[in-house]
């Protein structure tokens, strides 16, 4: 099937089969697009992700940071050691500080919950990548 592209907009909850269920409503280009889903269809959306800018080690790769206590001032959300000192260099591919995000991302097997034609808007269930407002690619399993 071919692309199919779609706004996403703000997360919400729905209430099916005795449980509530977090969905994504995705507002579709071309609301002829609508008959071409059902209920319970699974699908595959790509988007990109929200971008979080320049970010420490600590948020980007989950470094633990150093001790606060035993002398240290400023230095609990460092990297620690980059290199040991005979290589006199890094080594390629060292997790250190930088840009975090804006990556794209491709989720699979995603189910649609609820089908609403008359604003071609299609909920599916749990998290979409991006912020409210950003474009989606939608493409039927």
């Amino acid at each position: 099937m071919q692309n199919i592209q779609a706004k996403k907009m703000k997360m919400t909850q729905i209430w099916k089969n005795g449980s509530v269920f977090a969905v994504s409503p995705l507002k579709l280009a071309e609301s002829s697009n609508v008959d071409s889903f059902k209920e319970g269809d699974l699908l595959k959306i790509v988007g990109k992700t929200k971008s979080k800018g320049f970010q420490g080690v600590v948020k980007r790769h989950g470094f633990g940071g150093g001790p606060k206590t035993h002398g240290q001032k400023n230095r609990y959300r460092a990297p620690g050691s980059i290199g040991s000192t005979a290589m006199q260099r890094v080594v390629p591919g060292r997790k250190m500080a930088g840009r975090m995000g804006g990556d794209r991302k491709t989720l699979k097997n995603i189910e649609v919950m609820l089908i609403i034609k008359e604003k071609a808007t299609v909920l599916v269930k749990g998290s979409v990548p991006g912020n409210t407002g950003d474009k989606l690619m939608l493409n039927k399993l």
